[in-house]
């Protein structure tokens, strides 16, 4: 049998405009496909339109372009596409994966962090007294109003090869708990877009950064449950500015924007982004 050809992703999400981080990660992205003479493809994550908007996607494109990456075959818009995450919720919904979780904000912010997670990836375990009976998510014919998790396999090792990173291991209960797949704002939420479009775009190997390990573990179980096979996985350093802050949006970091607009050249940006890991 053929191997299947290399299919990577350059996937943005338009909140804000992007960073160093970004520079080196979608890099990577685009060098790895390129090198395998395989595709790259275009997503932008916009579910979010409280938070997405059109001036940074547009930055988005450019800026990448400008930094000299190409993709191919057409754009990929999530909220094009919502028939996918549908279907996939509604498979789950009937397999007994989800339930719907009324807890409240409040009720979650009170719970404590485990030791094991550190403060970029702090989330607390949901209790699994929480879960409602089982068979309460047939009474919904739709995931709206409520927010609807995955009921994580308690106490089951999800191990994966990474490329960077070696042999990597979460204990499902211990390491994450039962995670959103699907906002109460009935907006699907990360984990399951994204293995969703991955499937659906056949992706081959996500290269994404290392602060997505624990997803990687969750996104794994939603593959299992939708019975498809999972890409390979590349987890990139974390970029960081010299107190050692990991770059991100909500920190309004230095993004790839400013420093075209100060005169810095595309080999300029890169050379920074990849000295800063």
């Amino acid at each position: 049998m053929n191997k299947p050809t290399y299919r990577g992703r350059l996937a943005p999400t338009p909140t804000g405009d992007l960073h160093l981080g970004h520079a080196r990660t979608f890099h990577q992205a685009w060098k790895r496909a390129r090198d395998a003479r395989g595709q790259i493809l275009m997503r932008m994550e916009d579910l979010d339109r409280q938070r997405c908007k059109p001036e940074f996607t547009h930055h988005a494109l450019a800026d990448l372009s400008w930094l000299g990456l190409d993709w191919d075959d057409d754009i990929c818009i999530q909220s094009q596409h919502p028939h996918r995450y549908l279907a996939a919720w509604q498979k789950l919904k009937n397999e007994g994966w989800i339930y719907p979780c009324t807890r409240s904000r409040k009720e979650l912010r009170s719970l404590p962090l485990p030791d094991t997670q550190d403060e970029q990836d702090a989330e607390a375990i949901f209790p699994i007294e929480w879960r409602p009976p089982p068979g309460a998510e047939q009474a919904y014919d739709s995931p709206e109003g409520v927010t609807w998790r995955f009921r994580v396999p308690e106490g089951e090792v999800i191990t994966f090869s990474d490329l960077r990173k070696g042999n990597i291991s979460y204990i499902a209960g211990q390491d994450f708990g039962d995670f959103s797949l699907w906002r109460r704002d009935n907006i699907p939420a990360y984990e399951l877009s994204v293995v969703v479009d991955d499937i659906a775009q056949g992706i081959t190997e996500v290269v994404r950064g290392a602060d997505l390990l624990r997803s990687t573990a969750r996104q794994l179980l939603i593959y299992r449950a939708l019975n498809a096979t999972p890409p390979a996985w590349s987890h990139e350093p974390l970029v960081r500015d010299p107190q050692g802050v990991r770059l991100a949006k909500r920190f309004h970091s230095l993004s790839i924007r400013e420093l075209r607009e100060s005169g810095k050249t595309p080999e300029e940006v890169l050379a920074l982004a990849y000295s800063h890991t």
